[in-house]
C-alpha cells in the first residue's frame, strides 16, 4: 500500500488553525477565553447542560485535559458544574450568562475562520471534504473505542 501524510497534514492544519484562532480572537478582542475553550464552549451552545464524558467525547479532549480546562473555565465564570439530577455521581456543565454573551463574537471569529479555510474551493468540494472528514472522524471513533 502507498504511504499516505494525512496524518501528519492534519497536525500541520491542527497546529495553524489553532494560532490563527487565537491570533483572530486576540484582534476582536474576546479575550475572556482561548481557542481551545472555545472548542468546549462551542459544544455548550449548541447543547448546554451535558455531562463531562460527552463534551469530551465531542472535543475529543481526554477526561484529564478536559477536567483542568474546565477548572480554569469556573475560574473565569464561563460555566459552572452540577450535580445531575438524575444521577448525582455525574456531573453536568452549564453556561453562565456571561459566556452566552460571548458567542456571536465567537461567531465572527468563525466566519472569518472559515473564509480562510475554504478559500477557493466551491460548496461541493466543501461538501465534499466534509463527509470525507466526517468518515475518517468515524473511523478514528471506533478505533478509539477499541472496534
Amino acid at each position: 500500500m502507498k504511504y499516505y501524510n494525512c496524518g501528519f497534514l492534519f497536525q500541520q492544519i491542527k497546529q495553524l488553525q489553532s494560532r490563527i484562532l487565537d491570533r483572530k480572537l486576540s484582534e476582536m478582542n474576546v479575550d475572556a477565553f482561548n481557542g481551545a475553550q472555545g472548542r468546549i464552549l462551542y459544544v455548550l451552545w449548541k447543547k448546554d447542560g451535558i455531562p463531562i464524558s460527552e463534551i469530551a467525547r465531542k472535543t475529543g479532549l481526554s477526561m484529564a485535559t478536559l477536567t483542568g480546562m474546565l477548572d480554569r473555565m469556573e475560574s473565569a465564570d464561563l460555566l459552572h458544574r452540577y450535580s445531575d439530577p438524575k444521577d448525582r455521581r455525574k456531573q453536568v456543565i452549564k453556561l453562565t450568562e456571561k459566556t452566552y454573551g460571548l458567542q456571536k463574537d465567537y461567531d465572527k471569529v468563525c466566519a472569518g475562520m472559515d473564509e480562510i479555510l475554504y478559500k477557493g474551493l466551491d460548496k461541493s468540494e466543501i461538501e465534499t471534504l466534509q463527509g470525507l472528514l466526517e468518515r475518517i472522524l468515524n473511523n478514528l471513533e471506533s478505533a478509539s473505542d477499541g472496534n
